[in-house]
């Protein structure tokens, strides 16, 4: 009688330290990943703003799968190894998705890892056909491709500018060079050709001798493929140099830190955006929480809402968080109620679609055409 007390007593007590070593609530663990750090911060802020609001609205409605999510946020600073290594970090971590990471440059080869390690990733920022081109199975986006925006872009200025001369700079980046070279195309196929096709040095801080170049071609438009640093300070160093040119710019415009760079030299530079995100009655709620705590949703912070937002949606309606089976999912099923606004996928990842259209800076603000 003893011995079987003392059995029934060794099993009730392995299975209180059992109990005491368990979680009192089980959590999921994703993730955002951008350029926390870095010249590209401000974006790296718009993702992170994104992916807290997006665990703290789902946490308070229970989280995913009776789970609450655990975030985690990775900075890559826009550089591919440091990217590749943010990602390695997730894997190890146990991390079930990502969304992230802004730069194009820094996305696609993190994406190899993800692929790798099954890891679900959808982009709020990245625009690169080749994101999702290749065709893995984990990839997607909650933004717009190169190829539609540069189609907007190309376009206009082919139709709109037909008489002006035309130079179109890039910095050599897979966002870069990939959004000039979309807008190239679209313009040489609407019948205009440039003047003048040049890649310039990101991080630099004296731009005159490109600016001369450009004056001494007659140029008096210029579309520029890069970042916002360096597109507001050779828009401040032509105005300097009395260069009379329109400046049209692309996505990575939508902060107000390109008008701090810029200044009054950005008065009237165009950029090409989709419609408004925080005007859309789908985002009325979230835009209220981010306005009561201070926060301007501008640029990509919704976009990366949405992110969280569908995997979210995706993963009950799978009732797992198994990258493939929630990628299934997000392929068959929809539309997805975001943000945004309903969200329907192609077969490589894809929104099918994208509603680029045109904003212009003045007095320190943009605002859509």
């Amino acid at each position: 009688m003893m011995r079987r007390t003392l059995f029934a007593g060794a099993a009730a007590m392995a299975a209180v330290l059992a109990m005491a070593a368990a979680p009192a609530h089980a959590q999921i663990k994703i993730a955002s990943a951008g350029p926390m750090t870095g010249e590209y911060a401000t974006f790296g802020k718009q993702l992170k703003d994104g992916a807290e609001q997006a665990v703290a609205d789902i946490n308070a409605k229970g989280g995913v799968l009776g789970q609450k999510l655990v975030l985690e946020i990775g900075d890559d600073a826009c550089d591919a190894k440091q990217a590749v290594s943010v990602a390695n970090k997730f894997a190890s971590e146990g991390v079930k998705f990502v969304a992230g990471h802004f730069c194009s440059s820094t996305s696609i080869p993190a994406s190899k890892v993800y692929t790798e390690e099954g890891i679900l990733e959808i982009t709020p920022a990245s625009t690169n056909p080749k994101f999702t081109d290749e065709g893995a199975w984990n990839l997607f986006r909650t933004c717009g491709r190169d190829d539609q925006q540069g189609a907007v872009a190309g376009k206009t200025i082919a139709t709109e500018f037909k008489d002006r001369k035309v130079a179109i700079l890039h910095d050599n980046s897979t966002y870069g060079k990939g959004i000039a070279d979309q807008t190239k195309l679209a313009m040489n196929a609407a019948g205009k050709k440039e003047e003048m096709y040049q890649a310039y040095v990101p991080g630099e801080h004296d731009y005159t001798a490109l600016v001369s170049r450009l004056k001494e071609a007659g140029i008096n438009l210029i579309y520029v493929g890069g970042y916002h640093s360096e597109i507001g300070l050779i828009a401040r160093q032509a105005k300097e140099q009395g260069l009379q040119a329109t400046f049209l710019g692309p996505d990575s415009l939508v902060t107000k830190e390109f008008w701090q760079v810029a200044g009054p030299a950005g008065e009237g530079l165009m950029m090409t955006f989709p419609s408004d995100p925080r005007t859309r009655p789908t985002a009325a709620a979230v835009v209220k929480e981010f306005k009561d705590k201070g926060i301007d949703p501008e640029g990509y912070v919704l976009y990366t809402y949405a992110a969280i937002q569908l995997w979210a949606e995706a993963a009950e309606k799978a009732k797992s968080t198994d990258a493939k089976k929630v990628a299934e999912e997000i392929h068959s099923g929809g539309p997805w109620p975001t943000v945004l606004g309903d969200l329907s996928y192609d077969k490589k990842g894809d929104v099918t679609k994208a509603d680029y259209v045109w904003y212009i800076w003045h007095d320190g603000n943009y605002s859509q055409m």
